[in-house]
């Protein structure tokens, strides 16, 4: 008797009109495709050599300005027209300079729903797996071939699942549990492979911290992060979208390749030092390490709960002098509602720097480049060299939490002796 399916082969399957395995090779259909100014430029050149008036269908289609807005230079400005000019043009689905990061409105949106494949030029694309999606990064030129006939060719992952049993001690977050998993895994560890996080943990766990955690995934080398969809998710996704949607579950005999089990309460707070991901130490190896500049941000830890943990350890107290905290809210109505809860006011009045939304200092292409030699602690998802557009400088990465605390001090810090 056939074993059952997990999630990522379910969803393959109803893509495919046929039962499918890990390991087979197929091609499915798209639910959502998604471009950046960054990677949406060549996309569209790509698509009109190929000298087809229309994409396949605009509804599933999204533009986004974000890696380089408000545009540094006429070259990016260039850039940006050219995008806007072809979603006008073909009626696609469009965000502006300030609407946010990708990642944060494909999900706050509602565009992308449990049980679709959604798809992004970016690595980033993932993320969408905490709705219960299975979505990745492809290339500009396979993006062109996804806008020509709405499919791609792909093989079918093996899942590694992922059972975080227990509770977070008090300083610890989803970001730590993610930079511990990539940790152990490191950075060619779930090479092509699904990661599959569920557990008590999980459970708990809120819609954005579980976006941390599949936003993630790819710096351990995965294909994708997905979260089986459970009430808490079916609640969320109901409040943001009315399209129908056919979640999906892995079967109770499904086959993983590998099954890896954390206790959360066993963690304590980490940072990834210079230049990998993977190069992960528990917080009390970084402490007294200086530091010139901290980013809050991204689309790893942008979101509204990310800046109300960095708020409450920066309430009544100062940025540190000499170091510099630049403040990007994921999006838009993130922006919005830290303003309505005051939060915007406690991080300028500790001496913030808030830039617009967007990807901000994260990619290096504008805002927030750091100097020669200076050590930059960020809640971004990457830290190689030159990653934030100076590869003289040193990126440490860390929870909003940590990342608060070393602002105060000056140098990396436990955020937990700031908890009351």
């Amino acid at each position: 008797m056939d074993m059952g399916g997990t999630i990522v082969e379910k969803i393959i399957s109803s893509h495919v009109g046929e039962v499918v395995r890990a390991g087979d090779f197929c091609v499915v259909t798209v639910d959502m495709l998604m471009c950046h100014d960054a990677t949406g430029p060549l996309t569209i050149k790509a698509f009109n050599e190929f000298e087809r008036e229309n994409v396949w269908d605009p509804q599933r289609v999204t533009f986004v300005l974000d890696h380089a807005a408000p545009s540094p230079n006429e070259r990016v400005s260039g850039l940006h027209d050219m995008l806007r000019s072809f979603a006008k043009e073909q009626g696609i689905r469009f965000f502006d300079v300030g609407e946010g990061i990708c990642h944060q409105l494909m999900l706050e949106k509602g565009l992308v729903l449990p049980g679709d494949i959604a798809l992004g030029t970016d690595s980033h694309t993932c993320t969408y797996g905490a709705v219960g999606a299975l979505s990745f990064g492809i290339g500009s030129t396979d993006a062109s071939g996804v806008l020509l006939t709405g499919k791609l060719w792909l093989k079918v992952p093996y899942t590694m699942k992922i059972i975080v049993s227990n509770s977070f001690k008090p300083g610890v977050y989803p970001k730590d549990l993610m930079l511990n998993v990539i940790g152990i895994l490191k950075a060619d560890g779930a090479d092509y492979l699904c990661l599959e996080f569920s557990g008590s943990c999980i459970d708990e766990m809120s819609m954005g911290g579980r976006m941390t955690l599949c936003n993630m995934a790819i710096e351990a080398g995965a294909k994708g992060g997905i979260v089986p969809p459970d009430e808490k998710t079916l609640e969320w996704v109901r409040r943001r979208s009315s399209r129908s949607f056919a979640p999906q579950t892995s079967d109770k005999d499904a086959y993983f390749i590998d099954v890896l089990h954390i206790d959360a309460a066993g963690l304590e707070p980490q940072v990834a030092f210079p230049h990998a991901v993977d190069n992960v130490h528990p917080v009390s190896e970084a402490t007294g390490i200086p530091i010139q500049q901290v980013f809050l941000g991204t689309c790893t830890n942008g979101r509204l709960e990310d800046l109300r943990e960095a708020a409450s350890i920066l309430s009544g107290r100062r940025v540190h002098d000499g170091v510099r905290l630049l403040v990007c809210p994921a999006s838009r109505q993130t922006l919005l509602e830290a303003i309505e809860e005051g939060i915007i006011s406690t991080l300028l009045e500790a001496g913030a720097t808030v830039i617009p939304p967007g990807c901000g200092p994260c990619p290096g292409t504008h805002l927030g480049v750091p100097g020669d030699g200076e050590n930059v602690i960020s809640t971004a998802n990457r830290n190689f060299k030159g990653r934030m557009g100076n590869n003289k400088s040193n990126i440490y990465l860390a929870s909003p939490a940590t990342c608060a605390a070393s602002a105060i001090e000056g140098k990396i810090a436990d955020p937990r002796k700031y908890l009351s």
